[in-house]
């Protein structure tokens, strides 16, 4: 992501004393996505709202950038929770990475719904690097998958890939955003333990 938010601006010196770390990933961190307005980012940067769009070509655009960090932090604590499980069933590998991913939302609210936020369906708008970002993390759930289901074709893997990430997604944002039929924070641990651990009741372990 050579192209991104802090290398672009400070190349261009549009936002000479911003400090670091960038100041619209602070305001998401902060505040939220929705508060992320070229007015406010114009003044507390010393510079012209026209400045921004010089850079970027709408809101989206700066949403997007910010939202490629925030893809990049998520994607580290992901992986990192497998670290020397290599030799683990796949099952408590799976469970690892989507309590990992429970852990950085419930430590990383604004930024992480942020990711889901924003106005953005796949298409040629969306760029190359952050569809690599959100690749990568389904290829860090792939890897148990295709180990508990080595029968499935490659598409189907895939499929339950993305069905796995959007039901344990589905358990975080219900519970994290207290809607009525998610459960408390403390009993989503559990929720999703239960889930994967009952997977494949045929895996071998």
């Amino acid at each position: 992501m050579d192209g991104y938010i802090l290398n672009i601006v400070h190349r261009r010196s549009i936002w000479p004393k911003i400090p670091k770390p960038d100041l619209a990933e602070q305001v998401v961190i902060e505040n939220g996505l929705n508060t992320l307005r070229a007015r406010d980012l114009a003044k507390q940067a010393n510079c012209s709202v026209g400045a921004i769009y010089n850079v970027f070509k709408d809101m989206n655009g700066l949403a997007l950038q910010v939202n490629g960090r925030t893809f990049l932090r998520l994607g580290a604590a992901v992986a990192a929770s497998t670290v020397n499980m290599e030799t683990d069933p796949p099952s408590k590998r799976l469970i690892a990475l989507s309590l990992a991913y429970l852990n950085f939302a419930s430590e990383n609210f604004n930024a992480w719904s942020a990711l889901f936020d924003i106005e953005m369906t796949a298409g040629p708008e969306v760029p190359e690097w952050y569809m690599n970002a959100l690749g990568d993390l389904f290829r860090h759930i792939n890897t148990p998958v295709r180990e508990i289901f080595p029968d499935l074709s490659r598409k189907d893997s895939e499929l339950m890939t993305r069905g796995l990430f959007s039901s344990v997604h589905g358990i975080v944002l219900l519970g994290l955003q207290r809607r009525i039929s998610g459960v408390p924070v403390d009993e989503m641990t559990r929720m999703i333990t239960l889930i994967l651990s009952n997977l494949s009741k045929n895996q071998k372990t």
